[in-house]
């Protein structure tokens, strides 16, 4: 039987989703981890889809210039031949091809990531995975070219990683990151393009999932329209202000501090559920 949320769930739950939707951490599986640990049930597949319009509305007004000069250059570039060596141009592009292996792996196991995919063993189990590949990126990848040096394969390589975060707990920012680090991108360039391939499939994600969110199927909190709209709001406030921290934390810092921190995680839920102190559904 669905429970009705609460105000402090839907708060505490939007300013989750907003610390941790761009680190590379996994925002829907900290959600699902803290809705089953502190509040006793999942928040759902929908309630993190939609709280997401709230961070990607964070990305499109702190990326507003670069994503307007990005559209401009490539409905001139589709007119005019001259144009299509521009960065932004093919940008444009690597945007669009990179959405591709998300959005058809998304809508084929739509009703997987929905259901089984939220079980807390599977969550642990890819946070501490996934910390290991960061870390593989981190400790391989050569870190020397920029963002003016982006390919198309470069964004099928990335936009399939991506795809890979339909899995609560691998992270959309930390699987286009490693991508980006293990084709030998700045760790600055890949979190940049990251945040771009993320706004369409997390809108249209959001949008397609707005239905759902007042009444999941299979159980679990369900929040009203004010909720989700405080919710969504909060996320975005708190997301603004990290996507320009985690900008400036990259440049300097390496990510293995998200390594550690994804593998404490993992343990320590695994820890709970081996104890019976949660449930993995």
């Amino acid at each position: 039987m669905s429970e009705s949320m609460t105000w402090l769930e839907a708060v505490v739950l939007g300013a989750v989703q907003g610390l941790t939707e761009f680190l590379p951490i996994s925002s829907s599986g900290h959600l699902r981890i803290v809705s089953g640990i502190f509040f006793g049930d999942d928040a759902g597949a929908s309630f993190t889809a939609v709280t997401q319009l709230g961070t990607e509305a964070a990305v499109l007004l702190f990326f507003a210039r670069d994503i307007v000069r990005i559209v401009r250059a490539w409905f001139r570039g589709l007119r005019r031949r001259e144009y299509r060596g521009d960065l932004d141009y093919r940008m444009g592009w690597y945007v669009i091809v990179g959405t591709i292996p998300v959005g058809v792996l998304g809508f084929l196991f739509k009703d997987e990531i929905r259901t089984g995919a939220r079980n807390l063993w599977l969550i642990s189990t890819m946070l501490i995975v996934f910390a290991l590949v960061i870390a593989a990126a981190e400790r391989f990848g050569r870190k020397r070219r920029h963002l003016e040096e982006l390919t198309l394969r470069d964004g099928i390589v990335m936009g399939s990683a991506q795809a890979l975060a339909l899995v609560p707990g691998v992270s959309r920012s930390g699987g286009t990151i490693s991508a980006g680090l293990f084709l030998g991108l700045t760790r600055e360039a890949a979190a940049r393009y990251s945040f771009l391939l993320a706004i369409p499939a997390v809108v249209a994600s959001g949008l397609f999932s707005l239905p759902d969110a007042f009444e999941p199927s299979g159980g679990g909190l369900i929040a009203s329209g004010p909720q989700l709209l405080v919710a969504t709001i909060i996320a975005f406030a708190i997301g603004f202000a990290s996507i320009a921290w985690l900008l400036r934390f990259v440049v300097n810092h390496s990510m293995y501090w998200f390594v550690g921190y994804r593998i404490v995680l993992g343990v320590v839920v695994m820890a709970l559920l081996a104890t019976g102190v949660v449930s993995a559904t």
